[in-house]
């Protein structure tokens, strides 16, 4: 078999993400090296051995591995036909270095929710247009990085809020069309991210981004019915491209913006 290299590799409209890195290597071994983020790696086909701080780690399928900055490591595929995987790289407003002491002891993670939530996340940031969901996501995925990391600092937070939801809900009613980033949102309402997060979740029992593309593909609905088409709605609604319009309409709708328009009709 002929070795493989294929990699994606591109930076995110998403605070703290350094770099989303995706690749399927066969015979390839990384030699000692560092990073100056954090490595938030997945595996998704094969198995990766590596040494780090001079122990050696390895990566089965359901493992989510954190690798500290400035710590040399290293990486070679286990078996010949190699592996395949979806990194992120992330800097330190993600997760301090206060950190790297932990990650050293145990950068190797079982923790089936975790490895769900990574593989999500690798979803949102493939899509352009779904900065909200990414970003939400990245968050949640932070916090239960920190539970593991330091359980005893991380408290838990009451799921109920209902006057921070409600003023979660009003911004997003306000820019339906333009958006708003989690961060930016998170401060406007004086709240920590993760926790504005779980607070509209528990209130509204849906996550803030899929409130905000329902509210979008409802009015691009209305727009539809008008006659215009999808390429006119998708900029009228604040989708990143009709693409972006036809997977979220479609997902809600159950079929293509286009084929509702000549529905209509």
């Amino acid at each position: 078999m002929a070795p493989q290299r294929n990699v994606s590799a591109w930076r995110p409209r998403i605070p703290g993400v350094v770099e989303v890195f995706h690749a399927h290597f066969t015979e390839y071994a990384y030699p000692m090296h560092v990073h100056e983020a954090w490595t938030l790696l997945i595996v998704d086909d094969g198995a990766v051995r590596y040494d780090l701080d001079r122990h050696e780690h390895g990566t089965p399928h359901d493992t989510v591995s954190l690798l500290p900055p400035h710590v040399p490591h290293n990486g070679s595929p286990v078996t010949p036909y190699g592996f395949r995987k979806r990194v992120l790289y992330l800097d330190s407003t993600r997760l301090g270095e206060d950190l790297i002491g932990p990650a050293v002891d145990g950068p190797d993670l079982r923790d089936p929710v975790l490895r769900l939530r990574v593989g999500r996340l690798h979803t949102a940031l493939t899509h352009p247009g779904d900065e909200l969901e990414a970003e939400s996501r990245l968050t949640l995925v932070g916090e239960r990085l920190r539970e593991h990391l330091r359980p005893r600092l991380v408290a838990e937070a009451p799921l109920r809020d209902p006057a921070l939801a409600r003023r979660l809900r009003e911004l997003l009613d306000e820019r339906v069309t333009q958006g708003i980033a989690l961060d930016e949102a998170a401060r406007l309402v004086h709240a920590h991210p993760a926790h504005l997060v779980r607070a509209f979740s528990g209130a509204y029992g849906i996550a803030p981004h899929q409130y905000l593309m329902s509210r979008r593909v409802d009015r691009a609905r209305r727009l539809l019915l008008r006659g215009e088409t999808p390429a006119e709605v998708a900029t009228a609604t604040g989708f990143y491209d009709q693409a972006h319009l036809t997977r979220h309409f479609k997902k809600l709708v159950g079929v293509t913006p286009g084929r509702y328009r000549v529905s209509s009709r």
